[in-house]
């Protein structure tokens, strides 16, 4: 199922539970799919690897400036774009879906990342035991006590905090305005970033986070109107991609972002 057909299901008129079970049906088949994150096998930073050999990918691998220089013989058995590759191509970043990235491996897809100037490569695998072991998500039935207004009032300019991710490091995580609401009668405010298409985006933590759910969950609102409304609807609360596999970066709640109230909804662990 498109976003664009999720949307159509929040809207005005729309079945609220009908549309949670349409979005969490969307979320299993998002995550299990060939290369969705169950399929992430390993994330190497080149610059942990200054003679450009990755450990089990063929071809040298180096940054220059900003781009990735891939050189490869045809006996490597690296496609790029689809055609068996030797010689020397210049790789920014893979923006689009990993399943579309540039560089295959037989069956695998080699996607090209960049955090905070630091370059990497990802190896997705329809193969990987993840996929496999996959028994589903978690999560609690819809409820709608969990689904609240919420207003958004944004910063004078975006922060950027730095916090851990769950790889060990530390790294900025942007933030664009506070999103207020009120659950279970307690005032409640998360910071928030805002993405792309207008939509935010909350890392949290809460009372369950490493009891009966995952250490932290993300949270994705609506877009808010003109005047900051929107709706937080914890039933839609989600596992990190880290939850999936080892190999991803999420980061950790910002200080401020635990909740002290059980959030009993949403996805909470893998099935």
């Amino acid at each position: 199922m498109t976003m664009d057909a999720l949307d159509a299901l929040d809207a005005p008129g729309a079945d609220a539970q009908d549309a949670w079970k349409r979005w969490h049906e969307h979320r299993m088949e998002t995550v299990s799919a060939p290369y969705g994150p169950l399929a992430l096998t390993a994330t190497h930073w080149i610059e942990d690897y200054p003679e450009g050999r990755l450990p089990d990918i063929p071809g040298n691998w180096v940054v220059d400036g900003d781009v990735v220089v891939l050189m490869a013989d045809e006996a490597d058995g690296l496609r790029v774009d689809g055609r068996p590759f030797s010689g020397e191509v210049r790789l920014a970043a893979d923006l689009g879906p990993e399943g579309a990235s540039r560089v295959a491996l037989g069956e695998k897809r080699l996607v090209v990342l960049v955090r905070e100037g630091v370059w990497g490569v990802r190896v997705y695998d329809p193969a990987a035991e993840g996929r496999r072991a996959f028994r589903g998500i978690e999560a609690a039935p819809y409820d709608p006590r969990w689904s609240v207004p919420g207003r958004f009032t944004p910063y004078d300019e975006t922060r950027t905090v730095r916090v851990g991710n769950a790889d060990g490091r530390e790294r900025g995580l942007v933030l664009a305005g506070d999103l207020a609401f009120t659950l279970a009668g307690q005032d409640l405010t998360l910071q928030v970033a805002r993405q792309g298409d207008g939509r935010l985006w909350a890392v949290f933590a809460d009372a369950t986070s490493g009891d009966s759910s995952f250490r932290f969950r993300f949270l994705h609102p609506p877009a808010p109107d003109a005047e900051g409304r929107t709706t937080v609807d914890f039933n839609r609360a989600q596992l990190p991609p880290c939850a999936f596999a080892d190999h991803f970066i999420c980061p950790f709640p910002p200080q401020g972002n635990t909740l002290a109230v059980p959030i009993e909804a949403g996805e909470r662990v893998l099935g």
